[in-house]
């Protein structure tokens, strides 16, 4: 049973009815969770009226706004299944989601529809919010309970089309109280959303927020100079960010290395690692700043953080499970790796989701039995397998190495991308870096390092090569050095390989 009586996302809005406490600001607009409870429960009216009930599935393809978030608390409201699609998307991508989803009525705005022409949905089902006055009926109750499903998170398709991941109220509802706890939020917070509501990553700054009563800042631009002043003017006590945000905000030209925040308390990383040399200079800049370095996978909302007391000791580490979470690191025949030996990451905890959607074949490769335990009638508990390579040292922390499904065989050595990124990135020479493989005969690959220089004008790509050939094995090194102005990022913030590896070919 979630804490503190709650159930479902609502409750979130429910049990702060009557607060004039801000709950959203938006631009110039600062919406109490009183107003949000009420337009919520309008717009849930409003969608009623379109056919939306309990179990359906509803698209959200808005821009972070507050209008996004009444839209997912109006679908619940119903009992409904939220579906958020990142507003970088393109028509094919929005239509293969809302296919798959079976979306039953689509939320959205015009200048979405213009970046996407041609939605294949029926025009009776969509919901323009631009300029939509909401009925005065209110819608509420909800039909919902704990254990039911609350949320579609459809992952970036790093392999093959994008599969919708299964979240249940009672999963987002725990995550957000584990993750508030450890970073001891309270209603006194003020934090900032940079990333979107689509990553399971920024939908829980909203569900951390919202449960301990805080200020959630919506944060459109990605200009490091307008989040400074963001971070500046609200009053910023909270941030969290990718390894690619973080790299960029730490470029010349960005002001955040060189300014105080003097409410900023915490930042968090997670969806991917967070340099050394990074974590040095943001230490020196902001040496008040508590640094969570995190790990998740959507798959189970979010598995292991590093305390800001051990970042200096354990830089590379991912840390160890966060609270009522047990990690496992496992070979291939699911027996228990010992200190240093590489293994799969596998999560158990109350924060597993409910597999994936219309894909039983897929749920069943990721979501197994535990490898370790069995009661005497041979039934065991569901865990999740994440497809992640770690190790963990003596004290039990925890160090990515790589994704099974992106090792790189090279010279009968398996090498994760990841660690070729980590050495280029500690050059200095390069702002973002990524790699990759491509065949080189029957048995090997040839590595490819893909590379946005920190300083284009004085780049040079030798100098970067005779580095790597003395600071990288024989095996890991790469044989070409791409260099490119900007990066193709999946909607989460993290190099697109596939991308990439498509357009050296193509070239």
């Amino acid at each position: 049973m979630p804490t503190g009586g709650l159930f479902t996302l609502c409750d979130l809005l429910l049990r702060r009815a009557g607060s004039k406490s801000i709950a959203v600001v938006d631009g110039e607009e600062r919406i109490t969770y009183d107003a949000l409870l009420d337009r919520s429960r309008r717009l849930a009216a409003a969608l009623r009226a379109k056919g939306v009930g309990r179990g359906q599935r509803v698209g959200i393809f808005l821009r972070k706004s507050a209008r996004a978030l009444e839209s997912l608390f109006a679908t619940h409201f119903l009992g409904g299944v939220a579906v958020f699609l990142n507003e970088k998307l393109r028509v094919q991508q929005v239509n293969h989601i809302l296919a798959h989803a079976e979306a039953c009525c689509l939320v959205t705005e015009q200048a979405l529809l213009r970046t996407a022409p041609g939605i294949e949905m029926d025009p009776g089902k969509v919901l323009e919010v631009d300029g939509l006055v909401l009925p005065e009926e209110r819608v509420l109750e909800t039909p919902a309970i704990g254990a039911d499903l609350a949320l579609l998170i459809y992952t970036s398709g790093s392999t093959g089309l994008p599969k919708g991941i299964m979240l249940s109220h009672r999963n987002l509802l725990e995550g957000a109280h584990t993750v508030s706890d450890y970073l001891e939020i309270t209603e006194r917070d003020v934090l900032i959303s940079i990333l979107p509501f689509s990553f399971d990553y920024g939908l829980n700054q909203v569900t951390t927020s919202f449960l301990k009563g805080a200020t959630l800042v919506l944060q459109r631009s990605m200009f490091p100079a307008d989040i400074c002043g963001a971070l500046q003017r609200e009053k910023v006590t909270g941030m969290a960010g990718v390894p690619m945000l973080w790299s960029q905000l730490a470029q010349s030209y960005s002001p955040f290395l060189k300014t105080t925040f003097p409410f900023l308390r915490y930042m968090t990383n997670s969806g991917g690692h967070f340099p050394r040399a990074l974590v040095e200079q943001y230490r020196k800049a902001h040496p008040k700043v508590d640094l969570f370095l995190m790990y998740g996978l959507t798959e189970a909302f979010r598995s292991t953080y590093l305390p800001p007391r051990e970042v200096d000791r354990k830089r590379d580490s991912m840390g160890r499970a966060i609270p009522n979470v047990e990690i496992l690191v496992v070979d291939e025949r699911g027996k228990e790796c010992g200190p240093g030996q590489p293994g799969e990451l596998v999560h158990r905890g109350a924060h597993i989701a409910l597999g994936y959607w219309r894909d039983p074949a897929a749920t069943a490769r990721v979501y197994r039995p535990h490898p370790l335990q069995a009661d005497r009638h041979g039934r065991t508990e569901t865990v999740v397998y994440s497809g992640d390579v770690v190790k963990k040292d003596e004290e039990g922390f925890l160090y990515f190495v790589g994704r099974k499904d992106q090792m790189i065989k090279s010279m009968g050595f398996r090498v994760s991308p990841e660690e070729i990124e980590h050495y280029i990135q500690a050059s200095g020479m390069v702002a973002h870096a990524a790699a990759f493989s491509v065949p080189k005969g029957d048995v090997d690959s040839e590595i490819v390092a893909v590379v946005v220089p920190k300083d284009p004008a004085a780049f040079r790509e030798q100098e970067l090569l005779e580095y790597c050939r003395r600071e990288m094995p024989e095996y890991m090194k790469p044989a070409v050095i791409w260099r490119l102005d900007e990066f193709p990022q999946t909607s989460s913030g993290k190099p697109d390989r596939p991308r990439l590896k498509e357009a050296y070919r193509a070239r």
